[in-house]
């Protein structure tokens, strides 16, 4: 009776194992690869990311009903706790002469009271952190800090006020404020912006000019990245005559579903490297699988998660060296902080008083407009050089969602 229940088991079990049961039947399919991919993009789409992304304010999956408003909250917080922080060092710290060589670099800010945004300090933010980031920059030579002051009232700008004893500052407007009576705030601003950038030139006569605004905070590696900037990256040619360098562009639109085809060459170069990279581990685990075939699936899939998880996260690898920062094309908006060379910025200062900005066509758009026009080229640096803190525009009013 035993040898009988051996041989029946036996039996069961190669019967099985050519596919009479479910397990059996079930096992071939297993072993195919595009059952393999299947399972690779559900796991992955469906559950990983979702779950790893949903709090990633970059990321496709970002769950904008649970994650929302805290993440707006935590954000404003910040800011004033950062902002109080800025206006104790700039009343305490030593305004000694940061100057070290002959002027090569003006970083000059262009300010204007925002009474509705007072708690945040985002001018001092910003002076702040220049002035810290200066001083503990070793062999940063050649660098000078400046501000103007364009508010129509600049008695009333307190912040410029409390800074000035860091940071040379001009103004626009004596205290009776502009005599003309133009309400187009486009325009006014075009004009604050050109008055800032010759005022830059006129004072210290430099080789550059980098202009920030007045909510564009600098990261920690500002001086360092500029410095190997302006050393190494734009001494080609090509790079030389360019109009401007943009060194910030919104996170959400840094994205490679965005129109601009250098980002689409670059997804395509990642995808080729991750899906050859990704075939070799699969290569070596499944033997039979088709080389051409599990390429294209894996670099469609290596693709995917970097769109879909945020192009802005591989962005921040690069911060590991100034080296690892990389030039693109330059894109329309937003000029929170940009950097001309001294011919260049002449070059723009002529055309901006040539044109009018209005709803519509501000002075972004301006200053694309005129690589169009006039044959010109710029640059984009990526990742982004500042963080732009402001809740309130000057032309726009309070940003309802500050986090986005």
């Amino acid at each position: 009776m035993l040898g009988r229940w051996v041989r029946t088991t036996r039996c069961t079990e190669a019967s099985g194992g050519r596919g009479g049961g479910f397990p059996g039947r079930l096992l071939p399919w297993l072993k195919r690869p595009w059952v393999h991919a299947v399972l690779l993009y559900l796991f992955t789409f469906g559950v990983v990311l979702p779950l790893l992304c949903q709090g990633l304010r970059q990321s496709r999956y970002f769950a904008r009903a649970a994650h929302l408003r805290r993440l707006t909250v935590e954000a404003l917080e910040r800011s004033r706790v950062r902002g109080e922080e800025a206006e104790r060092y700039v009343r305490e710290a030593d305004p000694g002469d940061l100057a070290r060589g002959p002027p090569i670099t003006v970083v000059a800010v262009v300010t204007v009271s925002r009474q509705q945004a007072a708690a945040y300090r985002y001018y001092l933010q910003v002076v702040a952190a220049l002035h810290q980031l200066l001083a503990s920059c070793r062999g940063c030579r050649g660098y000078r800090l400046f501000a103007c002051n364009v508010d129509p009232e600049p008695d009333g700008h307190w912040e410029a006020s409390e800074a000035s004893r860091l940071i040379p500052t001009v103004r626009r407007f004596g205290s009776g404020g502009p005599a003309g009576g133009d309400d187009n705030r486009f325009e006014k601003e075009k004009q604050d912006y050109a008055y800032c950038l010759q005022e830059a030139l006129s004072a210290y006569d430099p080789q550059h000019v980098l202009l920030l605004e007045d909510d564009a905070v600098p990261t920690e590696d500002f001086f360092p990245v500029l410095q190997d900037l302006l050393e190494r990256r734009l001494t080609t040619p090509a790079a030389r005559g360019a109009l401007y360098v943009k060194l910030y562009h919104p996170e959400r639109l840094q994205g490679y579903l965005n129109p601009e085809p250098m980002r689409i060459l670059e997804w395509l170069g990642l995808g080729a490297l991750g899906g050859a990279s990704l075939g070799v581990v699969y290569r070596k685990l499944c033997r039979r699988a088709s080389v051409m075939l599990s390429w294209a699936v894996l670099a469609l899939y290596t693709m995917l998660v970097a769109e879909l998880a945020g192009r802005h996260y591989l962005l921040e690898w690069r911060r590991l060296s100034p080296q690892l920062y990389s030039l693109m094309p330059a894109t329309e908006c937003c000029t929170p902080a940009m950097l001309f060379s001294a011919p260049a910025a002449r070059r723009v200062l002529a055309y901006l008083s040539s044109v009018r900005c209005r709803a519509g066509y501000a002075k972004d758009t301006a200053l694309y407009a005129l690589l169009w026009e006039r044959g010109e080229t710029a640059y984009a640096l990526e990742p982004n050089l500042v963080s732009h803190i402001g809740l309130y525009s000057t032309l726009r009013g309070p940003i309802a969602q500050p986090s986005l």
